[in-house]
């Protein structure tokens, strides 16, 4: 009996993608979602650092590919419904946010407004210059 892939044992959505949870590997961070369709999966896998769906641009993203900020893949999770991805990941540069901050999740909801409780890391100017 041949092994069923690891790409067809997730469930994926109608558009072929599934959500994607960046955590940091040694602080249990939550530091983005994104989404992969199975390329993007596939590559991930292959080449050891983190590759989305860019549903914005209908492309494949290389984390990092224009900010230096890539993330190491340790290792990749499978929810219990085969429908959502974890990767621990090692975020190269200490920046998974595209404004500059450590996590894309910078925003606490206090007393009913959403507030920063999150410094910026480095100035996104600086970054996608």
């Amino acid at each position: 009996m041949i092994a069923k892939s690891y790409i067809d044992e997730i469930k994926w959505n109608s558009d072929q993608l599934v959500p994607v949870i960046a955590q940091d590997h040694l602080s249990g961070k939550i530091l983005m979602m994104a989404w992969m369709n199975p390329e993007a999966l596939a590559a991930t896998v292959d080449r050891g650092v983190a590759v989305y769906w860019s549903r914005s641009r209908r492309q494949l993203w290389r984390k990092g590919e224009s900010s230096g900020h890539t993330q190491r893949v340790m290792s990749i999770h499978l929810d219990c419904d085969a429908d959502a991805v974890i990767l621990k990941v090692e975020q190269q540069g200490g920046i998974a946010c595209h404004t500059g901050r450590q996590s894309c999740f910078y925003r606490e909801l206090r007393d009913g407004e959403w507030t920063n409780v999150e410094e910026v890391l480095r100035d996104p100017k600086e970054i996608y210059s």
